[in-house]
């Protein structure tokens, strides 16, 4: 794949709304035609969704049927384009306010590096993100594909941030977080994180909050939720997109396939999370869930 062609596959999926996104996303869509990498039929969708801004070609794409042409996958920043790619036509498809403010910021960061090398393994990646993507597979291949492709080169790591006391032994050392685009830096401009996020089957992330409103695209499931402590505790199945606008309480519950997700941070993401406490984490803990 020529860096000509990984531009056009990155333009290809301009979030909607931006200023002369469907025009760019035309343009990108002709020079991937031109260059045999799309379908005629894709290239009509892209064609027809170009008139307006707010005209969302990945809807018109699925509504439409359309054999769907996967850009082709190699290491190192290719692969990390192509999980971009995919993960952007994913959530493209979630309903909600959520997802369309992190395609936006999507965009911001569209310009620049889509993500830093610094590959870092961490042994909760290696024990459970094979059964994760083998949850995932049969209904959105294509993007198993890609986050199989990525994940050894994303750097994998715990977030560190809340007092062990608080959070509880089992989930610090089983869950890992790698970030896809944006990596915290301070960076007022880009405020912006989109990654992925790794939890071991059965355990629970203890009810918390943070400034930062939050997307969690949930790619495996079901999984519990809940929004506060003392609230009910509420049974999801994979693909039900959870928004948490700023410093809302939330916890989840793995239920027996790793929880995988993909999340999106849209702002004041340095900001640190901090713990609710709540007196039935013991009681959740014993759940078993499916």
């Amino acid at each position: 794949m020529t860096d000509r062609t990984e531009e056009a596959w990155r333009l290809l999926h301009t979030p909607v709304g931006a200023r002369g996104s469907g025009r760019i996303r035309y343009g990108a869509a002709m020079a991937l035609y031109q260059a045999g990498a799309l379908s005629v039929a894709e290239l009509e969708v892209y064609r027809a969704a170009s008139a307006r801004v707010s005209r969302d070609p990945a809807h018109l794409l699925v509504a439409g049927r359309v054999p769907l042409t996967e850009p082709p996958a190699r290491d190192g920043p290719a692969a990390i384009t192509n999980l971009v790619v995919e993960a952007d036509r994913y959530i493209a498809t979630l309903p909600g306010d959520g997802p369309v403010e992190v395609r936006q910021g999507m965009a911001r960061w569209s310009a620049g590096p889509v993500a830093p090398l610094h590959a870092r393994a961490h042994p909760v990646v290696a024990a459970h993100l094979p059964a994760a993507l083998a949850d995932l597979a049969p209904t959105h291949p294509a993007l198993a594909a890609a986050l199989a492709a990525a994940s050894r080169l994303l750097a994998w790591a715990p977030y560190d941030r809340y007092p062990r006391d608080q959070i509880g032994n089992a989930f610090a050392d089983g869950h890992a977080f790698a970030s896809i685009m944006g990596d915290g830096a301070p960076l007022p401009a880009c405020d912006f994180e989109l990654g992925l996020f790794l939890i071991a089957p059965h355990l629970l992330y203890r009810d918390h909050c943070h400034t930062a409103p939050e997307l969690y695209a949930p790619l495996t499931g079901p999984h519990g939720w809940r929004f506060g402590p003392g609230r009910p505790l509420i049974v999801k199945p994979a693909h039900v997109p959870v928004w948490n606008p700023s410093y809302r309480p939330h916890l989840t519950k793995v239920g027996p396939v790793p929880f995988l997700c993909i999340f999106g941070w849209t702002r004041d993401v340095n900001d640190p999370a901090r713990v609710i406490p709540a007196d039935d984490w013991p009681r959740i803990e014993a759940l078993r869930l499916g």
